[in-house]
């Protein structure tokens, strides 16, 4: 049967949109002239965008070829294939849409184009998908979503800082159309039954047989000269890892990281039907989870169905395969890993429903729980014998992110005791020091280590630079925006490792003298608290010249900003964004009142609206 997205969801689902400019209160910019002595955090937030500049070129200078190619042994596969090089220069784009440097958006353009040339070039010889390139119309030819969404972590934040790329908006639009259905040589999804037809797909179709080792390990090698992440020791042990990796046909919750495709087509100016597509299909799956008693299944079949064995799937809830150097079995279950799509529909739609459906899924695992050597224990797996993977106490996984998009009392404790969340409640006023602190040393500890590499182009894998990779910008996420970085490894505690996923954020800067994003130079913003409908946040110029910035609300200008407050002033604004002048040595702290998710999600910066 088939459910109507709008009845499901609710009517919050067709979203509302921006006023139209001419209904905007849209108030002259606001002066900051009080003189404010800078703080710590304000110096240290730009020394640590200068750091990740100065080490982000030395790192592209060793790692990086001239033809702006990645300096590895090429070799397809799960473990250390294309997608572990198109993470190289992970956080570049976020970076620069901080405020860093121009050159470093340019290097990180510079090698998105380079590495896309260097694994179409490269090719298998015994696996079959690759055999005429590892890329085929710059996209990988066949891979599951843990991995092309990790691969994709750079590309999903370039339209923050360039909105307006031609190639950019053409490459994500034929992207996303491998998976809506429109691509007439690409038939990954299948739109009467609104699902991926695999597990394994790509730019070349899915995988609609039985996966071999061969397929998810690649070629044959000698693994010896190389750093192993998983630790085999030969080439027999990296195919027996992936020895259980055979159930791919089907649909499985990581293919929801596709919808991102989506999202980004839909924001840089692609057409609606993109975001339609996204929608529906997270709605799908939602439907599917409400009739499997609020349950997110791992296994669609190929019909399209949900039965008895929804609980099937590589990396689905069954999921525990044999660790070949120890025969232990190892808990394996991604399906936590999907709700980042389910972020990006709230995102898309406005629509609180995509985020609740989680919540009752941690009260279904919850109600699960049972005595475990005295100590009431949750399950985190579910097989043909029932529920496994017992962990103490109640379900945590995700409950950080289910708080952050909600913003619910309710949701508070799930969210565990983290360090940031205590500065924005008023416990911890140390945090922006030690943040940016530990930053900082992170950039000059990946520097060390870059100075210590002794590996050669054919003695590393493509997985080897992505932890000498310096760029660090946790903090200033955080601190910044009020947002999330979502990467590997995990941004908090109960959250599940995972790139390619879009910024969440309270607040976005923009530089309208320079027209681009990011504070301008001498600038440091800080998120004070935040809360449903406010956000505290001071900006301050450190330096000798007067400063304008723009702040938006959300990355995607998704917050309608309502009214903003300072020095005991309330300004209306109504609209998704207003400019402050900072005046030489000045600052201010706003309070800012805004309508979470009131818009649909644009990239265009604010003076091309």
């Amino acid at each position: 049967m088939h459910i109507d997205r709008r009845h499901f969801l609710g009517v919050a689902a067709a979203a509302t949109v921006a006023l139209p400019a001419q209904a905007r209160t849209q108030p002259a910019t606001l002066i900051a002239a009080t003189p404010m002595a800078a703080p710590t955090w304000a110096t240290l937030q730009r020394q640590l965008l200068d750091a990740n500049a100065a080490a982000c070129e030395a790192f592209y200078a060793a790692y990086v070829d001239r033809r702006d190619q990645l300096k590895v042994f090429e070799r397809w596969g799960a473990n250390d294939g294309p997608d572990d090089a198109a993470e190289a220069t992970n956080d570049w784009f976020l970076l620069h849409a901080l405020g860093g440097s121009d050159r470093i958006k340019t290097l990180a353009d510079r090698f998105w184009e380079g590495h896309l040339r260097q694994f179409t070039a490269a090719r298998t010889t015994d696996v079959p998908i690759a055999r005429q390139g590892m890329y085929h119309r710059e996209f990988p030819v066949q891979m599951d979503w843990q991995h092309n969404a990790e691969g994709l972590t750079s590309f999903n934040v370039m339209g923050l800082s360039m909105p307006r790329d031609a190639r950019l908006l053409a490459r994500t639009r034929r992207y996303a159309d491998f998976y809506t259905g429109r691509d007439p040589a690409v038939h990954n999804y299948d739109p009467q039954r609104r699902m991926i037809r695999s597990l394994l797909n790509g730019s070349r179709g899915p995988m609609l047989r039985q996966a071999t080792p061969l397929d998810w390990a690649g070629d044959p090698f000698d693994p010896t000269p190389f750093h192993m992440e998983h630790g085999e020791r030969n080439y027999q042990e990296t195919l027996d890892h992936y020895a259980e990796y055979g159930d791919v046909v089907g649909d499985n919750p990581l293919n929801l990281q596709a919808t991102t495709l989506g999202l980004n087509a839909y924001a840089l100016g692609g057409g609606d039907r993109f975001r339609a597509w996204a929608l529906d299909y997270l709605s799908a799956w939602a439907e599917r989870a409400a009739r499997n008693d609020d349950i997110l299944p791992s296994h669609v079949r190929p019909d399209g169905t949900v039965g008895d064995d929804w609980w099937r799937g590589v990396y689905g809830w069954g999921f525990s395969p044999r660790v070949p150097q120890t025969g232990v079995r190892e808990n394996r279950n991604r399906v936590s890993r999907s709700i980042t799509a389910f972020m990006g529909g709230l995102l898309m739609s406005g629509d609180m429903a995509y985020i609740d459906l989680w919540r009752r899924q941690a009260d279904r695992l919850n109600n699960a729980s049972r005595l475990i050597d005295g100590v009431m224990s949750a399950p985190t797996m579910y097989g043909a014998e029932g529920w496994y993977g017992w962990k103490p106490g109640p379900v945590r996984t995700n409950g950080f992110e289910i708080w952050y998009m909600t913003q619910k009392p309710q949701d508070r404790a799930n969210a565990g005791d983290d360090p940031w969340i205590a500065f924005l409640e008023g416990r911890n006023p140390a945090y922006p020091e030690q943040a940016l602190g530990a930053d900082l040393k992170r950039v000059a500890d990946r520097v060390a280590a870059r100075q210590a590499d002794t590996t050669t182009p054919q003695t590393r894998l493509a997985d080897w630079p992505i932890d000498i990779n310096p760029a660090s910008v946790k903090a200033l996420v955080q601190l910044m925006t009020g947002g999330l970085h979502i990467a590997r490894p995990p941004w908090s505690k109960t959250s599940p490792p995972q790139g390619g996923v879009p910024l969440h954020c309270r607040l976005r800067y923009f530089d309208p003298a320079a027209r681009r994003a990011g504070v301008p130079a001498d600038v440091s913003a800080l998120v004070h608290s935040m809360s449903d409908g406010q956000t505290d946040v001071t900006l301050i110029n450190i330096g000798q010249r007067p400063r304008s910035v723009t702040i938006q609300g959300g990355a995607y200008a998704e917050h309608r900003i309502d009214t903003v407050t300072l020095d005991g002033r309330t300004m209306a604004i109504n609209g998704r964004d207003m400019t402050i002048r900072l005046e030489p040595g000045c600052g201010a702290r706003l309070t800012i009142a805004m309508t979470r998710f009131a818009n649909r999600p644009a990239l265009a910066f604010p003076w091309d609206r």
